[in-house]
């Protein structure tokens, strides 16, 4: 398994100017390779691939020595950026996003991402130091010493703020992690169903659930940070005031997602270590379909995507389960939850259930919070779909001693 741990850097002003030449040459080279795409598209209607890029960068440092002051593995995570925002850009495309666009060419007033794959770097007592040519300014940082015995497979020099790098450097270190323990199926089950209001609904073999109310920290910092914007946009951009109330707002955004994940990490770590199934199965959300743009309007529009899109994280919230539960000797699984909100736990009939609406009441009677539900479907699609009937029939059982009637479900499952 691959972890990733973000270290503040602070470089004097001659690593500065260093990082910016060494960024110059990464994007004129990003400019060049997708200007290479384009025209061989546009006149050849072909498709340059990125080992094609790749072989050429020998003979391209040759004709162009400038290119000689960064290191090669970095040359080449530039021709691999390129591909992956193609890749990225054919597939939204291909599922039906017609909002998606092809990749564009990079400003000379952004910051390149420098990754500095396998090679090309050192960690010595605490000490990480990068390689380059540019002149005879040494790129080294202090980063202490928790990276001296780690594995390390990468690592990203990038600024938080990349227009004219106003922002704070940071480096980026993958590194690989084993897990401690390996992965036993005990024949117990959690399901997960993710939400706004509750950002956790969860019930487990034994039937019993568990339910986390999401913390709306962005309600107190929404209005601050509504605030400072229409103050900044009255301003002149880059002016002296446009740059103060832009940190600010910086400053204030950040704090509020710092929020947000330090949350989702204590919420993760504490659902992992507390509970004794081995397999934990979540809902595959779609999180970018989940806005109400075409629906809703005004100010409810705007308060159901900030909730669901800005201030939501719920597939962040999935990645943070899945490693954990990986190194606890656990398995995330994902599952389509398609209309496990709409369909009914007992008769299985799909009920309208706009999102406003909190309680389901089916036809048959039953009567149950919509959240428990789906999280009741997501259970019973994993261990139908997996052929569980032996843990199928405990799961109803201890569900039918919460006055809820399985059989049905059973009945129609079964044949």
């Amino acid at each position: 398994m691959h972890l990733t741990k973000k270290v503040k850097i602070n470089p004097i002003k001659e690593q500065v100017n260093v990082l910016w030449r060494l960024s110059e040459q990464c994007r004129c080279l990003y400019n060049f390779a997708l200007a290479e795409r384009r025209d061989a598209w546009k006149n050849e209607q072909r498709s340059v691939k990125y080992v094609e890029q790749q072989n050429q960068l020998p003979a391209l440092k040759e004709k162009y020595p400038e290119y000689k002051i960064v290191y090669s593995k970095v040359l080449q995570s530039v021709l691999k950026k390129l591909d992956a925002n193609y890749k990225s850009f054919f597939s939204l495309w291909k599922n039906g996003d017609k909002s998606a666009r092809p990749p564009k060419f990079r400003s000379e007033k952004y910051f390149m991402t420098l990754v500095y794959n396998q090679s090309g770097f050192k960690i010595k007592d605490g000490l990480l130091s990068f390689s380059h040519k540019v002149n005879e300014i040494s790129l080294s940082f202090e980063i202490g010493n928790n990276f001296n015995s780690l594995t390390i497979k990468q690592i990203e020099i990038y600024n938080d703020d990349p227009y004219k790098s106003r922002g704070n450097f940071y480096v980026s270190i993958t590194y690989e992690e084993n897990p401690t323990t390996e992965y036993v199926d005990n024949d117990l089950y959690q399901a997960i169903d993710l939400g706004i209001t509750k950002i956790v609904t969860a019930v487990n073999t034994q039937g019993k659930f568990f339910e986390v109310k999401t913390p709306r920290s962005d309600q107190y910092w929404n209005p601050k940070i509504d605030s400072i914007k229409s103050r900044r946009d009255h301003c002149k951009k880059g002016s002296k005031r446009w740059n103060r109330l832009h940190k600010t707002y910086r400053k204030i955004e950040a704090k509020k997602s710092n929020q947000i994940k330090d949350f989702q990490h204590k919420l993760s770590k504490t659902m992992i270590e507390n509970t004794k199934s081995n397999t934990i199965i979540v809902g595959d959300l779609n999180v970018k379909n989940m806005a109400q743009s075409k629906k809703l309007k005004g100010k409810r529009k705007r308060s159901q995507n900030r909730s669901t899109q800005n201030q939501g994280y719920l597939s962040r919230f999935i990645e943070f389960l899945t490693y954990k539960a990986e190194l606890a000797g656990k398995k995330a699984i994902r599952i389509d939850e398609a209309y496990t909100s709409k369909e009914c736990c007992i008769c299985g009939i799909r009920n309208e259930m706009p999102l406003w609406e909190r309680t389901m009441q089916c036809d048959c009677g039953n009567v149950i919070d919509r959240d428990r539900n789906s999280a009741i479907n997501i259970m019973k699609r994993f261990l139908s779909q997996n052929a569980l009937w032996t843990s199928y029939q405990k799961f109803s059982d201890n569900l039918r001693q919460t006055g809820l009637q399985m059989d049905t479900c059973i009945l129609q499952i079964s044949k």
